[in-house]
């Protein structure tokens, strides 16, 4: 049985990590090496000097005083070096073409990728106030994994790349029943909204989320179209 590390940017106790430790039930040995904190668009910042805080909480959870990529780091030199994958996630909003520079969430599976292992980011995206529906997003996220797990198990380790995987906002209906399509696309190039204002207190961002530009095709389209966007990012 594969040993699953799980780890987030929103911090241990998250409902999107409890979700995937749902999603992952029947795919292997679930442990959870988390940051102790929400640290969600910490990129890929790392401890650069001073100790990393471990509380065991668990028998099998770790609430780490670092950053996203140290839980991976910590998590894959320490805790669990024989550990078959990492997962990251489920990221509460989307982690969408350029949001993979900024994103914790994506930072920590990056960090593993160059520790040799193999690794996915999930996010939810959701429009604008909409609730999360964290059982829907376990499911979807069970469907994929199991998809992107077995073709890596048939194909061998990864080498130099991780996947990144959206889940498409719920419909505006409740009771509908649904079952978005996989598809392995490109990320978009198209930078987030770049509409501001300025006033006394400076510059502010003031661009929707969901009217952000995007490549035909691409994750972003492929995501707010309603569909479950898969992507591999190649990093050698």
């Amino acid at each position: 049985m594969s040993l699953l590390v799980l780890t987030n940017d929103d911090g241990i106790g998250a409902p999107g990590i409890l979700a995937l430790q749902a999603a992952v039930e029947t795919l292997g040995e679930a442990v959870v090496v988390a940051p102790d904190t929400h640290l969600s668009g910490c990129s890929h910042q790392l401890n650069r000097g001073g100790a990393i805080a471990i509380d065991k909480r668990s028998k099998d959870e770790y609430a780490i005083g670092g950053t996203p990529a140290d839980c991976s780091r910590v998590a894959l030199s320490y805790l669990y070096p024989n550990a078959d994958w990492v997962l990251s996630g489920i990221n509460a909003g989307g982690n969408l073409g350029s949001d993979t520079y900024v994103s914790g969430t994506v930072a920590a599976v990056r960090e593993a990728t160059l520790l040799r292992k193999n690794a996915i980011a999930i996010s939810q995206y959701r429009y604008r106030t909409q609730p999360y529906d964290w059982p829907r997003a376990t499911r979807l996220a069970k469907k994929v994994l199991q998809q992107l797990m077995k073709e890596t198990e048939n194909q061998g380790p990864a080498e130099g790349h991780f996947w990144n995987v959206n889940l498409p906002a719920a419909p505006a209906e409740t009771g509908i029943e649904e079952d978005p399509k996989i598809v392995y696309c490109r990320r978009c190039t198209q930078p987030l909204p770049t509409e501001f204002t300025v006033d006394e207190t400076g510059f502010r961002y003031a661009g929707a989320y969901e009217n952000r530009p995007r490549d035909s095709g691409a994750d972003v389209d492929v995501c707010f179209s309603g569909h479950i966007s898969v992507v591999k990012i190649q990093m050698w």
